[in-house]
């Protein structure tokens, strides 16, 4: 099964993107922690490349925090911060301080003159990690469209926050030709590919493998005596009209169950 998805408002987007960043003073990087790393597009970070970053861990219920924190050496160093958050529900006094602390040269410059300035922020990421929940949330209201699946924003748009602070909200993006086949299953696990372009089966049979081998107990607790997705298929008595096994039924409630949070709290890097 080979994984790769890039429509044309993702190229438009990254090319949007590039231009937007002229103006703009911190970028925040939103991940999925149970992919940080698989969900970091080396596009968007060469593009981002000299500005102040915040790398907002999103999703952190739902993930394997002690292995998050193992990972967090990835994401700081000169310019850069981090924080564990849920875009649902997190404070955002602490976002806004992060940034203004990312901020702090610009501010002191300004405020010796006299002057309140006002701080750029654009939001980047890949698709499905929280970026439009964050947005909204930081604005205190419902400013973009949100859904839990991929490609849900298609344009860029500027958004005031307060306090001197406005937002670019992006659409998530991935990258074309993505090689690394591994990163491409993990970002397909979580939702950040459409599921529509997918051998969904297949992809079921590969993340079944993958917490069988990282989170086995997970596995047999949720799924007893099962060894595979027919199994679960079995377990749950999933048949088709016809009196087959319902592989695919079983497939979408397998992954469904993962991003849900359902089997427990998992990190795929």
């Amino acid at each position: 099964m080979k994984i790769n998805w890039f429509p044309g408002h993702m190229h438009k987007a990254l090319k949007d993107i590039e231009n937007q960043l002229k103006k703009v003073d911190v970028c925040v990087y939103v991940l999925d922690a149970r992919i940080p790393l698989s969900s970091l597009n080396p596009t968007l970070s060469k593009i981002a490349e000299g500005k102040p970053i915040l790398f907002l861990i999103n999703k952190i219920d739902l993930a394997d925090e002690k292995r998050v924190k193992d990972l967090l050496t990835n994401f700081v160093g000169e310019n850069k911060d981090f924080l564990l958050f849920n875009s649902t529900s997190f404070k955002s006094e602490l976002v806004l301080a992060k940034i203004k602390k990312l901020a702090k040269a610009k501010i002191e410059k300004y405020l010796k003159k006299g002057v309140k300035p006002t701080i750029r922020v654009m939001v980047v990421g890949v698709p499905n990690s929280g970026k439009s929940s964050l947005v909204n949330n930081l604005c205190k209201k419902a400013k973009t469209i949100t859904g839990n699946r991929a490609g849900v924003t298609k344009s860029g748009q500027w958004l005031n926050v307060g306090d001197g602070i406005e937002i670019y909200d992006t659409p998530g993006t991935l990258y074309p030709n993505i090689d690394d086949q591994e990163v491409a299953k993990k970002l397909a696990f979580v939702g950040s590919v459409r599921d529509e372009v997918l051998e969904f089966v297949s992809l079921a049979e590969e993340l079944f493998a993958l917490l069988q081998e990282k989170y086995s107990s997970l596995i047999s607790k949720r799924y007893p005596n099962c060894q595979s997705v027919e199994d679960i298929a079995k377990l749950r008595k999933y048949v088709t009209n016809g009196g087959e096994i319902d592989l695919e039924r079983a497939s979408y409630s397998f992954v469904d169950d993962f991003r849900k949070g359902r089997i427990g709290k998992i990190t795929l890097d």
